[in-house]
């Protein structure tokens, strides 16, 4: 029996799109350059027209949610990457925070969010006031989450969602400094964070891999998304690829890999999937100059089948978007069509490719 999952990258509603809310927090930043996250909705719309403010909880996920609605998502995760907090003490010494208003909370609803992975570099940018807030509001909300808490025991927890007659999907969330989150975050036994790694050796893949296991019952599907590497650049680590290899020999289904702010190289290694860097999904980057060789406003929706009882991957169609006045909309013919290289390239060195289909969309293929 299958399983249909979506997956994707950065899911940032804090700051510009925070602001285009209903309900947007103090637009107090404390950035370098910007001061006020309003301006972040300003150069937006200097770039792609004018914002209908406030906006609706389900605008900024546009033709996305058409696509998971035909596609019958059984179970949607993203990588939550900002807090959800009104705290006003942001992380001290941090050129960078991400927060939504907690009343925001229906534009994550408005998708149905299965999990969100939380072991990020933002998920503590309002310090440790904010944390709690964050958790809170996803309880209440009931979609699980996973990679932060209270302590080290909690931030390991799995996100535990079910499908009818199909056993759960665990999903476990981690972060590495790689990443730019900072060691301090890392959850302990008596102080709050999110749930770090060591490294990004063999030894500690396998380690966290017997961990992860204790939580696992039979029938159950494991999924290790992992907040590692730099922002920019298409090289994989080797360190990844060996850490991703003994995730998948160590019983993982899927590694689910994001930091990146574009899309990376895909893996099928011994039959299960490894996404090396999903991208952004839903950010307020618009109208930002600098690295647009990389084309991170082209966003990727990965719909993924694998079998419900070995994690084997039985097929992985990809919807190209584009983020344009903080709303996906389906990419262009031309946009497809340099995804579609570029994957194609990337992927060389793993033996996968992907298929252009009529309808715009990428079918990943492998040996």
């Amino acid at each position: 029996m299958s399983l249909r999952l979506f997956l994707c990258g950065d899911v940032m509603t804090g700051r510009g799109i925070d602001q285009a809310l209903p309900h947007p927090v103090n637009p107090v930043l404390y950035e370098p350059y910007v001061r006020d996250a309003r301006e972040y909705v300003d150069l937006a719309e200097k770039a792609n027209g004018p914002i209908p403010r406030p906006l609706s909880t389900d605008y900024i996920w546009g033709d996305a949610l058409h696509e998971l609605e035909s596609a019958k998502v059984d179970l949607r995760i993203v990588n939550l990457e900002t807090a959800i907090t009104s705290a006003e003490t942001p992380w001290p010494d941090k050129g960078i925070h991400y927060r939504m208003h907690p009343l925001n909370i229906g534009c994550l609803s408005a998708a149905q969010i299965s999990a969100c992975a939380l072991a990020n570099n933002h998920v503590l940018d309002w310090g440790y006031g904010g944390l709690p807030e964050t958790l809170q509001t996803l309880n209440v909300v009931g979609i699980a989450h996973s990679g932060a808490g209270n302590d080290a025991e909690e931030a390991m927890q799995p996100a535990v969602i079910g499908t009818t007659g199909r056993g759960h999907v665990l999903l476990f969330s981690f972060g590495s400094t790689t990443s730019g989150i900072p060691q301090e975050w890392k959850a302990t036994t008596i102080s709050p964070g999110v749930n770090l790694l060591d490294d990004l050796s063999e030894k500690t893949a396998a380690r966290i891999a017997g961990a992860m296991r204790q939580f696992q019952q039979p029938g159950d599907l494991m999924i290790a998304s992992v907040h590692w590497g730099s922002n920019w650049g298409h090289e994989i680590p080797r360190e990844q690829i060996a850490f991703a290899h003994r995730f998948i020999e160590e019983g993982v289904a899927i590694v689910h890999g994001h930091s990146s702010h574009h899309v990376k190289a895909i893996e099928v290694f011994k039959s299960r999937l490894i996404l090396y860097g999903c991208g952004d999904f839903l950010t307020d980057y618009e109208g930002i100059s600098g690295y647009e060789r990389f084309r991170s406003d082209l966003a990727l929706m990965y719909l993924v089948d694998v079998d419900s009882e070995s994690g084997q991957l039985l097929s992985a169609r990809l919807v190209p978007l584009n983020m344009r006045r903080f709303r996906l909309e389906r990419a262009s013919v031309a946009d497809v069509g340099w995804l579609c290289n570029l994957l194609n390239e990337l992927g060389e060195q793993f033996g996968t490719a992907v298929r252009l289909e009529e309808d715009s969309s990428l079918m990943l293929e492998w040996p």
